[in-house]
């Protein structure tokens, strides 16, 4: 199962109000694992940053001047993305973004099933706790502390440990549906243990075997352990 876990840095809240994404983060996960593989853009919003935004990830004019517009970048992003889930702490804000700018140069916009919330993940898993991305990694025990400030490409591979804490830890399923090759159903419903091809070895003494029988013959015929003789 290919994932991609995902973070964008804007210059507001409202596209709907000319706000623009500026850089863009990703990391690919394969079955609940990071492959290495990543994907990292800043992008020219083609208007000013507003000093609040640029106090959050401190990318401003100036920097951003001479990166690629979105429009040049659209196709490489969509490409890397593929037809994965896309796992993004709070995830309509990210969403909402994302298929405002595609939408702009006349590309499909993304289906919001196919993005996973961590941020509803970890409020249902622990209701009333705060759940920014900062607090679970205190509570995960994650070292952000390069994260002074917001940055898409540092903050998605944050969230990528966050998120496989939040469903149990790395290969949460024990990587069984690739062990067994199944091409459907449920990994963890159809597996089966099978023989060993090679039985293990006893490791009883032959001393130990004849106290254990002399021990057993002491109890009777009806002991329990007689039936398994």
């Amino acid at each position: 199962m290919r994932e991609i876990v995902l973070d964008t840095e804007t210059t507001g809240f409202e596209p709907a109000e000319g706000d623009r994404i500026v850089e863009i983060g990703a990391v690919e996960l394969l079955n609940h694992m990071p492959t290495g593989r990543t994907y990292h853009q800043y992008i020219n919003p083609e208007r000013s940053m507003p000093q609040a935004a640029f106090e959050v990830h401190g990318l401003g004019d100036d920097f951003l001047r001479d990166k690629p517009k979105f429009a040049e970048i659209a196709r490489d992003f969509v490409e890397f993305i593929g037809d994965a889930r896309l796992v993004i702490h709070n995830a309509a804000f990210d969403m909402k973004f994302l298929n405002a700018e595609l939408g702009w140069v006349n590309f499909p916009k993304i289906p919001m099933e196919r993005a996973l919330d961590t941020l509803a993940i970890a409020r249902k898993r622990f209701p009333g706790s705060p759940a920014s991305l900062d607090a679970l990694c205190r509570r995960f025990g994650i070292d952000n502390s390069s994260r002074t400030l917001h940055g898409a490409l540092l903050d998605s591979e944050i969230l990528a440990e966050v998120y496989l804490e939040l469903i149990g830890g790395r290969q949460p399923d024990f990587a069984l549906d690739v062990a067994q090759g199944r091409a459907g159903g449920d990994a963890a419903g159809d597996w089966r243990p099978r023989p060993r091809p090679v039985p293990l070895p006893s490791r009883l003494t032959e001393e130990e075997a004849a106290a254990h029988s002399e021990f057993i013959g002491r109890l009777g015929d009806g002991a329990l352990w007689s039936k398994f003789g």
